[in-house]
């Protein structure tokens, strides 16, 4: 009796430390921020109704984000990602200046889906000693991709405006030749090539990439192994293809491989990451360990 009581302390215990940990926690496309987003908008909106008599359109209408169309906002930016060589050029030299100096790192931007069992811990496990990686935890269930996307550049430019990721890792649910990237929209092959909204997902992601990496720019995928049969290799293929003409290459590596291992400790502090994995599916999680 005691010790189910004990047990029953223990677990209510923990669940007040998730529940005040989430509370804190700014998760990219979480509904308790979107309706912020709302307020902030109503609250500008009316402020400026009586200094401006300039008539200002319904968020409605233009917010792309609360309507969810993606090709809406893309606009014709985003519908070849081939740009002008001058262009390129441009944004090449552009960058370039971005990353003088001796201190520069490149950036490594870490995608979290809070599908992801513990996702909210994942920050707290990343490599202390490399300000470069950058998390960004996004809420799967109501994110959109236009959120992602935003974040990302947000990020980008409070690191170093101009600059551009060199690698990256994608942590989120999935299988052999599939990435559950958001709820109803899950990667495949077959899908990616059909469904405009995911094609334009990676084609606008690719635009984040560097021109000035002397190797192909690198993104991970962990939280589940998307090589386990040949629909994999096609899906890596046709993203690399859709990401053109910036260099993109896709690694999706067995975590207890060497090259697995490799990646963990590229991003996360390794004991760390062990701990956090062997309590990933339990109930009872001393988050005082990850600080």
């Amino acid at each position: 009796m005691a010790a189910r009581k004990r047990r029953k302390r223990e677990l209510e215990s923990a669940a007040i430390i998730q529940r005040n940990f989430r509370k804190h926690l700014r998760m990219v496309g979480s509904r308790r921020m979107k309706a912020q987003t709302f307020a902030d908008r109503r609250g500008k909106s009316f402020s400026r109704s009586w200094s401006d008599p300039t008539p200002v359109k319904p968020d409605s209408l233009h917010d792309s984000r609360d309507s969810g169309d993606l090709q809406a906002s893309c606009g014709t930016l985003d519908e070849g990602v081939c740009d002008d060589p001058m262009d390129w050029e441009e944004e090449r030299e552009m960058e370039r200046l971005a990353c003088e100096g001796d201190d520069f790192i490149p950036p490594k931007i870490m995608l979290i889906s809070s599908k992801v069992p513990k996702a909210e811990y994942i920050p707290n496990i990343i490599r202390r000693d490399d300000p470069s990686i950058i998390p960004i935890l996004y809420d799967h269930e109501h994110a959109t991709f236009d959120d992602i996307l935003e974040e990302i550049e947000k990020k980008l430019t409070a690191y170093r405006k101009g600059c551009r990721i060199w690698r990256m890792l994608i942590f989120c649910q999935g299988g052999p030749g599939h990435l559950y990237l958001l709820k109803n929209k899950v990667a495949t092959f077959a899908k990616v090539e059909k469904e405009e909204d995911m094609s334009q997902f990676w084609r606008r992601l690719s635009r984040f990439m560097s021109k000035v990496n002397p190797e192909p720019n690198l993104i991970h995928i962990m939280g589940c192994y998307v090589l386990g049969n040949p629909n994999g290799e096609k899906l890596f293929l046709k993203l690399k293809n859709l990401m053109r003409p910036y260099s993109v290459t896709f690694e999706s590596p067995l975590e207890l491989s060497a090259q697995g291992k490799e990646m963990i400790e590229l991003y996360f502090d390794f004991r760390l990451y062990r701990l956090w994995k062997t309590r990933q599916h339990s109930k009872l999680f001393d988050y005082d360990d990850l600080l």
